[in-house]
């Protein structure tokens, strides 16, 4: 969906920072597109909690005002929740989800809006990973480099969706909402939301998000957020293995970012609309009071010894197949002296 230009701009727009926890970069570049759609919100310490961090990506769609009204104020309107006062983070990213979604609905410059925005955002607090998402973008992390999936996309042909959506009078055509939408939940996107007799969670599209929780471990490496601009193109082991391979290298992760959109950016937009979106991704590197050198000299180690390992495996396998050589080699010997031996018999 979406009109797209001639020529995509790739000009990217890049920030970064970092504290003893954490170094993040994050980039986005309009692309294919006629507008940049796309919000993002990265904090190292929010202010109400100074122990909590905090960043997210809001793809937006039939235009940008969601997108960035949820930049803004998402983190805010959740952490004045109830439930975060209390330490519920799980409740308090649902509810604040909600609240935010509710306090545009009730904000004349955002209640006529049209628009919509899919969102998923990243708490991290008490050494946890708590991953919040409404619609298709995504996040993983990565575990000794192996992808641990932190959200799943919300699409309208889901079995659960799609029984929510008929329950709340919409229907699914095409692999969309109401023929339409191809996100079954999502932030804005009023027109979906006008069933009066369900509460929010259950409209046609709602904003009411499944959240995740892991605990971060020492094998962590990094956490990526984006839209679905990345996701269309590379499947979550492939964006993995993107990453590390080049903090492996020491490569800036703003680099990084900047290369992994120009790898989804489709060279035309004659292929399905792959690669041609807006793109935004966030990578956070964690670091664990150690410097992003320790973590690059880590990943490093242990490609070379995954390396190794498969080298081994390769070397293994050959002498196996040698042996297996060999001994068909001797049993064929065997077998032709037998015959040779049964021939002079009968002779």
């Amino acid at each position: 969906m979406g009109q797209h230009l001639s020529e995509p701009v790739t000009t990217k727009e890049t920030t970064s920072g970092s504290n003893s926890q954490y170094h993040y970069a994050a980039s986005s570049m309009q692309g294919w597109r006629i507008n940049m759609e796309d919000a993002h919100t990265t904090l190292l310490s929010l202010k109400e909690d100074k122990d909590a961090a905090f960043f997210a990506v809001f793809d937006g769609h039939g235009g940008s005002k969601v997108a960035h009204y949820c930049g803004e104020h998402l983190h805010t309107t959740i952490t004045q929740t109830e439930q975060y006062k209390s330490s519920n983070y799980v409740d308090a990213l649902k509810q604040g989800f909600l609240k935010c979604d509710d306090e545009m609905l009730h904000t004349d410059s955002m209640r006529d809006e049209m628009a919509g925005a899919a969102a998923i955002a990243v708490l991290l607090r008490d050494n946890k990973i708590f991953c919040s998402n409404s619609g298709d973008s995504r996040s993983v992390a990565s575990v000794s480099g192996v992808a641990q999936e932190l959200s799943f996309d919300h699409k309208p042909t889901n079995e659960e969706e799609t029984k929510r959506i008929i329950a709340a009078g919409g229907w699914v055509e095409v692999s969309r909402v109401n023929g339409n939408l191809a996100l079954s939940r999502a932030m804005g996107d009023f027109a979906f939301k006008r069933n009066a007799t369900k509460p929010p969670e259950e409209q046609v599209v709602t904003a009411y998000p499944d959240v995740i929780v892991k605990d971060v471990t020492d094998d962590h490496e990094f956490i990526l957020l984006a839209c679905d601009g990345i996701w269309d193109v590379m499947a979550n082991q492939e964006v993995v293995d993107f990453i590390r391979a080049r903090i492996a290298k020491s490569i800036p992760p703003e680099q990084i970012c900047e290369e992994l959109m120009e790898h989804c950016l489709a060279p035309d937009c004659q292929m399905g609309g792959l690669g041609c979106d807006n793109m935004t991704v966030v990578l956070v590197c964690l670091l664990n009071d150690k410097s992003y050198a320790d973590l690059a000299m880590k990943c490093a180690k242990q490609n070379e010894q995954c390396k190794t390992t498969d080298e081994s495996k390769n070397i293994e396998g050959e002498e196996q197949t040698n042996t297996k050589e060999e001994a068909v080699k001797t049993n064929q010997s065997k077998t032709n002296e037998e015959n040779d031996e049964q021939q002079m018999d009968i002779t």
